[in-house]
């Protein structure tokens, strides 16, 4: 399928990090396409990130809860969606632990509500339809210093999060099999970039070194992540909605495994000489504090399958991708 055959995507979460970045790419490629953008705007929501997508035609953005059935279900009668890309969602690992209850309702029954309103609303007319489901990597649990995840891995999920979000993907894949809804997957790896809320790991390094602030890291800081760059992330769900297979999962990665505290260093030295410090200025900012509850030791994917099969793989080298995120925060 081409993005030209649908006529109105609601993406939920479009004012998050992720999702405004993947708002502003199907709004500037796809201007015959209405783009529906459902956000409730929580702490970290941030709606000015699209500030230049305002008046253009193929732009609307609805403050709504996809915990509010009825008014889903209007929002489909209204627009008539063809897509739904799902990526609403409570994402933070620590306050999963603090609230497990948030996490519950918005991850879990909040998909519920939507593939129940795009399987009512689509029932008579599922031809060209698609309801696609943004998860992450974290369903899968944790790894050792060997092996990587696949679409083929059993879950194991280890956190509120996770497991928040281990529920919502197999609510997905029972829509498919028990009633027949058009979905996709996607499971991806820690995301970084510009318009990340500040409670992450990436954004919070970069304002406390510029703030010279102390800088937190868990445990020893040898947690290893897969890290993908936003943008490489959009093109991947761009065309994951338009080529993907139904009924499949899709691992996004950016072959990009890095420790948390390799990381805090190369930000340290990158900003230290963006800001003329002394080589190793900020490097005593670092304390370590102690281990995040249950913390999962290292995520890494396999990305063949996208791959071989959409053609897809990353394309922002993470120097790059770290030069832009910190330009982004020196300038915001």
């Amino acid at each position: 399928m081409r993005k030209e055959s649908f006529k109105s995507i609601l993406i939920t979460g479009g004012a998050g990090f992720i999702g405004s970045h993947v708002v502003r790419r199907m709004v500037n490629n796809y201007p015959n396409t209405q783009i529906i953008n459902l956000d409730i705007l929580t702490y970290a929501s941030n709606i000015k990130l699209l500030d230049d997508c305002k008046g253009k035609s193929n732009y609307n953005f609805i403050k709504e809860d996809i915990n509010n059935f009825t008014g889903l279900k209007s929002l489909f009668s209204n627009y008539n969606f063809d897509a739904v890309i799902h990526l609403a969602a409570e994402s933070h690992v620590d306050n999963s632990i603090k609230n497990p209850f948030t996490f519950s309702q918005t991850n879990i029954q909040g998909t519920l509500n939507l593939l129940e309103a795009a399987k009512l609303h689509w029932k008579d007319n599922i031809k060209g339809k698609r309801f696609y489901h943004i998860s992450t990597d974290e369903v899968f649990g944790s790894l050792n210093d060997n092996g990587l995840f696949t679409e083929m891995t059993c879950y194991n999920p280890r956190s509120p999060y996770s497991a928040s979000k281990a529920a919502s993907d197999h609510l997905v894949k029972s829509y498919f099999h028990t009633y027949g809804v058009p979905v996709l997957i996607s499971n991806c790896s820690n995301n970084y970039g510009p318009g990340q809320h500040n409670e992450k790991l990436i954004p919070l390094m970069i304002n406390n070194i510029i703030l010279k602030k102390t800088l937190p890291v868990y445990g020893t800081g040898n947690n290893i992540r897969d890290w993908l760059y936003v943008e490489d992330h959009a093109e991947a769900i761009d065309l994951i909605l338009s080529k993907g297979v139904i009924g499949e999962s899709y691992l996004v990665g950016g072959n990009n495994e890095q420790r948390n505290i390799d990381i805090v260093k190369l930000l340290i030295n990158f900003i230290d000489q963006k800001l003329n410090n002394p080589k190793g200025h900020s490097l005593n900012l670092i304390k370590f504090v102690d281990d995040r509850l249950g913390h999962d030791y290292r995520y890494g994917v396999d990305t063949s399958k996208i791959k071989n099969e959409l053609n897809w793989s990353p394309s922002t080298s993470f120097i790059k991708g770290i030069e832009k995120t910190i330009n982004f925060y020196l300038s915001n």
